[in-house]
């Protein structure tokens, strides 16, 4: 399978990486030598410098013979025009574009007809909107996935002073859980990853990833010493793009919200096109404007501005006075490991999103990429088994399955079943499996699934 990517950026940069450890034949195309430079030293791909909008670049990267096409640059415009030549130049290539601008999303429907022909938009913005979202809808939740249409999750959370599960060996949550079908499928501990087993002792600050039915989840999060109260008060600093988008997800949600922002023209832009959202101007980090917006009374602050690092105070800020949880933006990947280290527990990524989303689309078939685990060590696989495939028909415990890879959820039909050893895949099963990114090509292998593309 041919994969060209147009850009060589952050998102470019990691879903090449992505792709290449799973052995896919990937192109990436940047007109700036250095960022190839460090391409093609750190990844098995091949590289060619040159600007993807053009047609003669294409043919050069071998559009013709391509399967997927991603055009993620930082400009929408170099993003449109590389996918509308690549329609005209190969029509049966998959085309998925990166665009941030409204003015563009407006017309979304009509770039994806003929003779644009763009398979897929993905919005960075809107794909972390949905993420934060999730976040508010499952209090005290680090991240959450969702599969079989909602109704399985899988949730982190963080193991604080007072979480009953401290000291307990997974062998043992049984005598806990009871009746409640939990299963741990993941510990980051010290920034390492670990597929545990039972004899894995759950310790304080572990990032804890559990797979619960959605009808469970509220006695699960209690179980792990969270609470379980919806989100009622939020305020919001930074009212760009993602601000405005989340700011009018909140108003459908009817939760009670502020937003500050910083510019005053942009704040009259924000009152006008929202309803029941409050909107202040002023500095989001200010530490009077906090308290006299009675910071220490909202359940939780997001900080939402293009810069990382005022992000990064104004949480801190907001979680020293009082408030209750943070969500932070940060897109810098080299700042995401020390979030947890300086006190950030809920931390958001438009690029992350986007390059999730973006690795979820183009897995069609028996096998998607559903989602990446904190720190990107780890992937959530829901894959379907086949009859010839060697994991149906044997007890789990019985099956040579790759180390470091853990089935933690099998749906049939509409019965969801959190697996023992002793449980059997039956054909035509949906299978969801947490796996480390260096075990994934070895599970591919052991599903003996054929990837289909659109």
């Amino acid at each position: 399978m041919r994969i060209i990517i147009i850009g060589a950026g952050q998102v470019g940069f990691h879903i090449a990486s992505r792709l290449a450890m799973e052995k896919k034949d990937v192109v990436v195309v940047d007109k700036d030598p250095e960022a190839l430079r460090q391409v093609f030293e750190s990844l098995d791909v091949q590289t060619v410098q040159g600007c993807g909008s053009s047609p003669v670049i294409l043919e050069e990267s071998g559009i013709k013979g391509a399967d997927i096409l991603l055009a993620v640059t930082d400009s929408d415009e170099t993003n449109l025009v590389a996918a509308f030549f690549a329609s005209l130049l190969s029509p049966n290539t998959v085309k998925l574009a990166r665009i941030r601008g409204e003015e563009y999303l407006r017309y979304k429907e009509i770039l994806m007809q003929e003779p644009y022909g763009i398979d897929v938009i993905i919005n960075p913005e809107q794909e972390a909107v949905k993420i934060i979202e999730t976040l508010l809808r499952v209090p005290g939740a680090v991240d959450v996935g969702e599969f079989a249409e909602g109704r399985i999750k899988l949730v982190g959370v963080r193991l604080e002073d007072d979480s009953p599960v401290i000291g307990t060996e997974l062998s043992d949550l049984g005598a806990k859980t009871g009746d409640l079908k939990v299963l741990v499928g993941a510990i980051v501990r010290n920034e390492k990853l670990i597929i545990p087993s039972g004899d894995n002792m759950l310790q304080k600050d572990d990032l804890v990833y559990f797979v619960s039915e959605e009808k469970d989840l509220k006695s699960a999060l209690k179980m792990f010493g969270k609470r379980a109260e919806p989100f009622n008060r939020v305020l919001l600093i930074g009212g760009g793009n993602l601000g405005l988008k989340l700011a009018m997800t909140l108003e459908g949600m009817s939760i009670h919200t502020k937003l500050i922002e910083k510019n005053s023209d942009r704040c009259r832009e924000l009152a006008e096109k929202l309803n029941k959202v409050v909107v202040l101007q002023g500095d989001g980090s200010d530490q009077d404007l906090l308290r006299e917006e009675n910071v220490q009374n909202m359940d939780v602050v997001i900080t939402l501005t293009d810069d990382e690092e005022t992000n990064i105070l104004a949480s801190l800020l907001a979680k020293r006075m009082g408030a209750h949880k943070t969500i932070t933006r940060i897109n810098k990947f080299s700042y995401l490991p020390l979030a947890a280290v300086i006190g950030l527990e809920h931390v958001v990524s438009s690029r992350l999103a986007a390059i999730n989303t973006i690795l979820h689309r183009i897995r069609r078939g028996k096998v998607l990429s559903a989602m990446a685990l904190k720190g990107e060590e780890a992937e959530v696989l829901e894959a379907v088994a086949l009859e010839t495939s060697d994991i149906a028909g044997k007890p789990l415990k019985k099956i040579s399955f790759p180390r470091n890879a853990l089935v933690v959820a099998i749906i049939r039909d509409q019965e969801v079943i959190i697996p023992t050893g002793d449980s059997v895949i039956s054909p035509d099963d949906r299978i969801i499996i947490l796996s480390t990114r260096q075990a994934i090509p070895q599970v591919e292998k052991a599903l003996m699934v054929k990837l289909e593309y659109f």
